[in-house]
């Protein structure tokens, strides 16, 4: 693939020489190597928006070379690093761009990024997983039977992890898996409705919402045989057995009866089951502890432990998470898999064969005992929000700018598309589709638009919302609204503005941007790449979620009319027609200090736009893909911003686009009757 893109570049090269023939000596230098860098470039942000990953980390590492001082060029690297699953090669390229260049953003980012926390762990036989805020997975520790290959996976909420296979539940209820599947343990595709999975040995376990449960694998000791389980609420899988935790506190099992491991008819007040390699253990409401099976090693000697809030069982050792974070084990130590004495703050631990995981309350993870594998290489892990010992979208934001009750907006950009609300109430798209973004044509009876990094969200003349494209962190999960009278979408989440001034919100929430729930008085909402911003009826502005470059600052500001969201800054337009603006500056995108009489704002990735009462429009920040040239347009009622075009509704009812078109984003110009703002 190097050789292959080494041979574009050297196209691309002479290229520039062939344009340059008539004008050698005065800009030989310029055309052969400014354009580029720039060229090469836009072919990995290309690659990137298709979803080919490897392609895109190419292209970008070859403009590097060209151009190391491009603070853009390692941005977009990071992206593709992310989105291919590298996320240690993704921190590496945010550091050596912020070195190289001296850009804070690049700085912050990493900073961000190396602190997110872990929320969650779990622990295989001789591998380790792990799962992450944004609903990806990591893993380290054996891979022999690909074991660790879950670096693509997304939108999981649950992890668990046998001998040799890992299994992911999705936030629909599915399940995926990947390992070893000799007996079949892998074979889940189509289980649905699930709510906790568990992995052992192998085979593995689901438990429905409904409270039954569904087995698949190695059968050989009956584990598998849970058809008749009924009012189950949470399940375990041990080497040979299963074990289930009913609704009034007592515990069923099935599978070898070796050493007694399935004796658990007469336990009472369970709140929490595990299952060892021999042995079950579980956790009383009061926080003592009870186990039945192999003890050899006294991996059952746990009747003296009190304060428990949390059991899990490894191979021949136990463990215990106490009320004050401090942990507790008994059982086999040859390994040191039961060195936790020191361990604090922690709030989550899993046991695998021969090690122990621990999740600590700043995110952080600390594992002990064998490491051959590498299962216990942890130290660097972030983010994490879950993790199973057995045995990482990135996506750059553009929403619609603002949404507003009283102006809804008739026209929206995406990161890659643009979407026109018709006077009819129907709606056209144009641009990447891959998510199905842009299948608007049967929507009906709409009165604003809005759009997402991938997905696309319209407001109903009912108060009801659609949505449709990506879905990973169910973003477009906005079926059961009602009231709504303005919609805003951001990088992975969507924002509603109910009729009585609260807010609702959906999607990723790794940063808190959904946290809206206790707003009240808003009169209208914007959505960026990672917060969510909302004006009050007294012209004050609230705003959560990430905020590392100020984005979220907003306090401060009075006499506010209107709001808009780019990636990383926050807009506001105040009565007296001037604008503020916060957050990262490195494109310029914050520098309106000097606009007047602006009538409507809107964000985009690095750039800002404002409508002028005049019809007239401006733009500041980044202008690479001629995004900001909107200096002839006229008769302008309506603005928005995408990540890299910009978009103007026209009064006749037409629209005009600029910027970004690989995508066909900007092929507008056959738009007619599209519905002007009410309110503008």
């Amino acid at each position: 693939m190097r050789k292959v893109f080494t041979l574009f570049i050297a196209a691309v090269m002479l290229f520039c020489a062939c344009t340059a023939k008539d004008d050698l000596e005065e800009s030989t230098q310029e055309t052969m190597q400014a354009p580029s860098w720039q060229t090469i470039y836009d072919l990995g942000v290309r690659y990137l928006s298709e979803g080919n990953y490897e392609e895109a980390i190419l292209a970008f590492e070859a403009a590097i070379e060209i151009d190391p001082k491009q603070p853009k060029i390692y941005d977009r690297l990071a992206t593709a690093y992310e989105l291919a699953g590298d996320d240690e090669a993704a921190l590496r390229t945010l550091l050596d761009g912020a070195a190289a260049t001296g850009c804070r953003a690049l700085a912050a980012r990493a900073e961000e990024k190396h602190s997110v926390p872990i929320v969650a762990v779990a622990a295989g036989w001789s591998h380790t997983v792990g799962l992450r805020a944004n609903g990806t997975v990591v893993a380290v520790g054996d891979n022999e039977n690909g074991q660790c290959d879950v670096s693509n996976w997304t939108d999981i909420v649950a992890v668990a992890a046998g001998i040799h296979h890992t299994v992911g539940l999705k936030a629909d209820g599915t399940v995926i898996a990947v390992g070893e599947n000799e007996d079949g343990q892998c074979d889940v595709s189509g289980w649905r409705d699930i709510v906790a999975v568990a992995a052992e040995g192998f085979y593995t376990v689901g438990l429905k919402a409904d409270g039954t449960v569904v087995a698949v694998g190695s059968n050989y000791y009956g584990q598998c045989e849970v058809s008749d389980w009924r009012d189950i609420v949470a399940a375990s899988a041990g080497g040979y057995h299963a074990v289930g935790l009913k609704a009034d506190g007592t515990v069923v099992a099935v599978g070898t009866m070796q050493f007694g491991r399935c004796d658990v008819g007469g336990w009472r007040d369970i709140v929490a089951v595990a299952a060892g390699g021999s042995h079950t253990v579980g956790l009383r409401a009061d926080g003592t502890v009870v186990a039945v099976g192999y003890n050899v090693d006294g991996q059952c000697d746990a009747f003296g432990w009190t304060d428990i809030v949390a059991v899990a069982a490894g191979g021949f050792h136990t463990v215990g998470l106490r009320a004050d974070g401090t942990v507790v084990t008994v059982g086999a130590n040859e390994e040191g898999q039961c060195d936790v004495s020191g361990w604090r703050d922690v709030v989550v631990v899993a046991a695998g064969g021969y090690h122990t995981v621990g999740l600590k309350a700043d995110g952080t993870v600390v594992a002990v005992g064998d490491n051959e594998y590498g299962q216990c290489d942890v130290s660097g892990w972030r983010g994490i929000v879950a993790v199973a010992a057995g045995d990482d979208h990135t996506a750059d934001l553009k929403t619609d700018g603002i949404a507003m009750a009283g102006t809804p907006n008739t026209i929206a950009a995406g990161t890659f598309h643009t979407v026109g609300l018709k006077a009819d109430g129907t709606v056209v798209a144009v641009g990447w589709n891959d998510d199905g973004q842009c299948d608007v044509s049967d929507w009906r009876d709409i009165v604003a638009v809005a759009a997402g990094v991938r997905f696309t969200v319209g407001l109903r003349a009912d108060g009801t919302v659609a949505a449709l494209g990506l879905n990973w962190y169910d973003q477009c999960d906005v079926s059961g609204w009602r009231d709504i009278v303005a919609v805003a979408a951001g990088g992975s989440h969507t924002v509603g503005l109910r009729a009585d001034g609260t807010v609702a919100a959906v999607g990723s929430n790794v940063v808190g941007q959904c946290d809206v729930s206790g707003w009240r008085g808003i009169v209208a909402v914007a959505a960026g790449d990672a917060h969510t911003v909302g004006l009050k009826a007294d012209g004050t502005v609230a705003a959560v979620g990430d905020n590392w470059d100020g984005r979220c600052n907003v306090s401060g500001w009075r006499d506010i009319v209107a709001v808009a969201a780019g990636d990383h800054h926050t807009v506001g337009l105040k009565a007296d027609g001037t604008v503020v603006a916060v957050g990262d500056n490195e494109y310029g995108q914050c520098d309106v200090s000097g606009w007047r009489d602006i009538v409507a704002v809107a964000a985009g990735t690095y750039h800002t736009v404002g409508l002028r009462a005049d019809g007239t429009v401006v733009a500041v920040g980044n202008n690479y893909y001629a995004e900001c040239d909107v200096s002839d347009w006229t008769d302008i009622v309506a603005v928005a911003a995408g990540d890299l075009h910009t978009v103007g509704l026209k009064a006749d009812g037409t629209v005009v686009a600029v910027g970004w078109n690989d995508d066909g984003q900007c092929d507008v110009s056959e738009w007619a009757n599209i519905r002007i703002p009410t309110d503008r």
